[in-house]
């Protein structure tokens, strides 16, 4: 029962957070400069053909019952019509996401091959220089943003070392080699942008594990100090670590709004930033709504596992 409780108090927590997201999205994008009306029939437009859009686009009516409206409509799946592209904001963004899912999921996998056996080593070696090695690549890893590591990535692998393309997207349904020709780059880069952050969780709760009395008692069996670190050590240091990847997921899929227009990557990174050089606003709530509850969601799942296995969690610590 405490662990349901617990899970229905976060629902209801993250159900309070997207009210709250949708509240500010939509006063942000209505209080941004500009005529939506004016924008779409274009500066030859008469007052009475704005007057007409606007009162046709509801956008006559107060704020707070466009709002009321808006949020109806999300509750029945429909986000309106993008006014750049005059389709419905679902069918585009429904495009576009699969493929910022898989560029983030695939930076997600790099992110933990590289950074779950660089943590484990800072710790077994620590306080030595591969420890400080590692550490000072990860703090480079961690002050660069993302957008550079795929500059760098570009300039490095493809330009001078023409092994990938520099931009574009092949689907994995049409040519999975090709695809994964393409999503090499923009993953990777991505990629060792997250390690920092996990290499650190690693690192610090691999040294709390490799204190405990269980490591010495495991070493006092006579144990390979292998065994002892990925059999024992690594299995009870990787809860909080399972976390920060879920962060860190939640974190990739934020940062593909830069990195996608970097690598031409057409997911919902660029249809974001499509729809803020537009102005279309119907457009440009859906892409952070989205953006927004995936975040939320990966955050909760993580919250939920962590819960799962650590019952002092979901009792506050109590226990």
């Amino acid at each position: 029962m405490a662990f349901v409780s617990y899970l229905a108090k976060r629902l209801g927590f993250m159900a309070i957070t997207l009210f709250l997201v949708s509240l500010i999205t939509f006063g942000l994008t209505n209080i941004l400069p500009g005529n939506v009306a004016l924008l779409i029939l274009g500066p030859n437009a008469n007052d009475a053909s704005i007057a007409q859009l606007e009162a046709q686009l509801g956008l006559d009516q107060p704020l707070y019952l466009q709002y009321v409206d808006w949020v109806v409509g999300l509750l029945q799946g429909d986000m309106g019509t993008s006014l750049r592209y005059g389709t419905p904001v679902v069918d585009l963004i429904g495009v576009r996401l699969p493929r910022s899912l898989l560029l983030a999921i695939s930076a997600t996998i790099v992110s933990v091959t590289l950074s779950i056996p660089l943590g484990v080593i800072a710790a077994v070696k620590k306080n030595t220089p591969t420890d400080l090695t590692a550490s000072m690549l990860a703090f480079v890893g961690l002050s660069l943003p993302i957008f550079l590591w795929g500059l760098v990535f570009i300039y490095v692998f493809a330009l001078t070392l023409g092994g990938f393309p520099t931009r574009g997207y092949v689907s994995p349904m049409d040519d999975p080699v090709a695809a994964a020709h393409h999503l090499a780059l923009p993953a990777s880069a991505m990629g060792v942008a997250l390690t920092a952050y996990i290499m650190r969780m690693t690192r610090s709760s691999m040294i709390d594990e490799l204190g405990e009395d269980y490591v010495e008692f495991a070493r006092s069996k006579g144990l390979s100090e292998r065994a002892v670190v990925v059999r024992h050590a690594l299995k009870n240091a990787a809860i909080p670590v399972i976390t920060v990847i879920a962060f860190q997921f939640s974190y990739a899929f934020g940062g593909v709004v830069v990195l996608e227009q970097v690598f031409s990557w057409p997911g919902i990174g660029q249809l974001t930033l499509t729809a803020i050089e537009n102005r279309d606003i119907p457009l440009l709530q859906g892409c952070i709504i989205v953006i927004a509850l995936i975040y939320m969601v990966s955050n909760f799942l993580a919250d939920t596992f962590y819960a799962y296995v650590d019952p002092r969690i979901r009792y506050g610590g109590s226990e």
